[in-house]
């Protein structure tokens, strides 16, 4: 949902609305639940005695859909079914925001954790972000740091005691007087002998933009804004960001000369790819014209960028790939996907390509996840000639993010890579998010193999499905692959579920996967403010929203919406403390 990236925004009236739920009355959005002939009840036992009220849906405000937009679901369509203790997602859902409550979900955030076949190594109570944060993480001097971070915030973390880790810096940033912060990638470099950073910017997709097809002067707000919509390449010099060395800063607006502070296009999305070498892939718009996208708060669609950072003083473009369709021009291409017209998808990529192999170690081949646009094979072994070699389109799934993903830690030795997409409204009103197990072996015709399980909750929970357990549910990411250190292994998978905490799937048998292990924490809890003054309460929806995985010393760092916990599983082996030895 669109306010997972504005939380603190709306946290004053979060706040009044934990107070005062109460008193209000929980009501589905629709009659969904009319059809069921017992109503649900939760009593309160145990931790949830004195359990926070789950939050009542935002105040009405009238929703006009735009035409093609998908309506509400008919009633009787989509809920949870009392006697059988299943819950049905609706088929197709508009955008929505906010508590979508039906007859089944719980009038409190659920104080239990569960967890099976994983330990709590660890636990710090400090949030980046509530709804979304991403990581970064290198070795300096024989110790092991830990970026935790959002556009507006960094959190540093001295890891290498992994039980007893350290905040050793955080910095917010006003972004109305300085740059923001944005998703890196650290890597050393050996021909240069240097740790090197590449830090992608991205226009904001939230609270500047809200509808592009009613607020013209939203739109020209982003086009207008002033930043650097690219990359800047650092040498890291210390832990701290404050102390690095500038490189290079590089728009991806090819018109756009040294010193614009406009620039065209949306800049970089999300974590570079960047492997201390020559390469670097990003994803982004590199202009307007890259502007087909249903998507009613973002005005771009992304491509695929390769460069050349050989020099990371004079970075050299190299190529931009996009599907045939995305760009201004090409709307006969985009028009025949059944998507075109909804005002809701996100129609371009959200994510660099993941590569499973380096082009510089002989990789052939990035896989694309092009949102609405489906699943992608990309020779990138030239990466001045970026090429598609095959693709697949994907089931529809909307509302909600589709082709966000893909995790490519086992295709080398399984052939298999997994595609998802990812919630964005709460309480599951939205088609599920199935995470796709993708046969590539023949990158030529590759093929769904089937989908991974979909996760259930132990026996003595209150509720029967996560639908119910408030908030979001469904897969997020396994992790950033550019930034996860060791060797991933070939038959584990973890996997940030929301409101379902950490999900390990266990691929030993890559036809019939299995949940191995998992841990779910609270919905809800306090967490330090950033300076250290006191304890505030969190935001209900995302209660695990990402990890990141640490592959040598087997673990995995689960970011709440009240803290991160350190975690092991036997099915990755025993936790290393201390830096694993080379």
């Amino acid at each position: 949902m669109k306010n997972k990236q504005t939380k603190r925004v709306v946290s004053a009236w979060l706040a009044t609305a934990l107070a005062v739920g109460s008193l209000i009355p929980l009501t589905a959005v629709n009659a969904a639940g009319e059809a069921q002939s017992n109503s649900f009840t939760a009593p309160r036992t145990g931790l949830n005695v004195n359990a926070p009220d789950a939050p009542p849906p935002y105040p009405k405000a009238e929703h006009k859909l735009l035409p093609g937009e998908p309506a509400e679901p008919a009633a009787g369509t989509w809920g949870y079914d009392v006697k059988t203790g299943k819950f049905k997602h609706p088929t197709a859902t508009p955008d929505n925001e906010g508590p979508q409550p039906f007859n089944g979900s719980l009038p409190y955030l659920d104080q239990n954790q569960y967890i099976k076949n994983m330990k709590v190594e660890g636990f710090y109570p400090y949030v980046a972000g509530w709804g979304h944060s991403w990581q970064a993480t290198f070795d300096l001097n024989g110790r092991r740091y830990l970026y935790d971070y959002e556009t507006t915030m960094y959190n540093v973390y001295d890891i290498t005691d992994p039980r007893n880790a350290k905040r050793i810096a955080y910095k917010n940033f006003d972004t109305k007087v300085e740059h923001q912060f944005g998703p890196m990638t650290i890597k050393y470099n050996k021909q240069l002998g240097k740790l090197i950073a590449v830090q992608v910017y991205e226009v904001p997709r939230y609270g500047v933009l809200s509808n592009k097809y009613t607020n013209p002067e939203e739109v020209e707000a982003i086009k207008k804004r002033e930043m650097l919509r690219g990359f800047r390449i650092y040498e890291v010099t210390s832990p701290l960001f404050t102390d690095w060395k500038l490189l290079s800063e590089t728009a991806l607006d090819p018109k756009a000369k040294p010193g614009d502070a406009v620039q065209q296009g949306s800049g970089g999305l999300d974590v570079p790819v960047y492997n201390g070498d020559k390469y670097l892939f990003i994803a982004g718009a590199p202009d307007d014209s890259f502007s087909n996208t249903e998507y009613k708060s973002y005005l771009y669609s992304a491509g695929q960028l390769a460069f050349d950072v050989s020099d990371p003083t004079k970075p050299k473009r190299l190529d931009t790939w996009w599907v045939p369709g995305q760009r201004k021009g090409e709307e006969a291409e985009y028009n025949k996907n059944p998507r075109a017209g909804n005002k809701t998808t996100w129609m371009g990529a959200r994510m660099p390509l993941f590569i499973p192999k380096p082009v510089e170690q002989g990789g052939k081949y990035g896989y694309a996840a092009m949102g609405g646009y489906g699943f992608w094979v990309v020779d990138i072994s030239d990466p001045n000639n970026m090429k598609a070699v095959s693709h697949i389109d994907m089931p529809m799934s909307v509302s909600g993010t589709e082709g966000d993903n893909i995790d490519v830690t086992k295709v080398e030795t399984t052939g298999m890579v997994y595609y998802s997409g990812y919630p964005l409204g709460e309480d599951c009103h939205e088609p599920y998010k199935e995470i796709y197990a993708i046969d590539v072996r023949d990158p030529l015709k590759p093929k769904i193999a089937m989908t991974l399980p979909r996760p259930t909750p132990p026996s003595d929970a209150p509720f029967t499905d996560y639908c119910q357990r408030r908030g979001s549910f469904g897969p997020k990411r396994s992790g950033y692959a550019a930034i996860q250190p060791g060797t991933p292994s070939q038959t584990v998978m973890p996997y940030a579920f929301y409101n379902a905490g950490v999900q390990v799937f266990d691929l030993k048998d890559p036809n019939k996967p299995t949940i191995g292990a998992y841990f779910v924490p609270k919905m809800s809890g306090e967490y330090l403010s950033n300076d250290g003054s006191g304890f505030e309460q969190s935001e209900h929806s995302n209660p695990v929203h990402s990890i990141f995985v640490e592959w040598d010393r087997n673990l995995v760092w689960a970011f709440s919406n009240h803290g991160i916990y350190v975690l092991s599983t036997p099915l990755l082996g025993n936790p290393v403390n201390g830096l694993p030895k080379k």
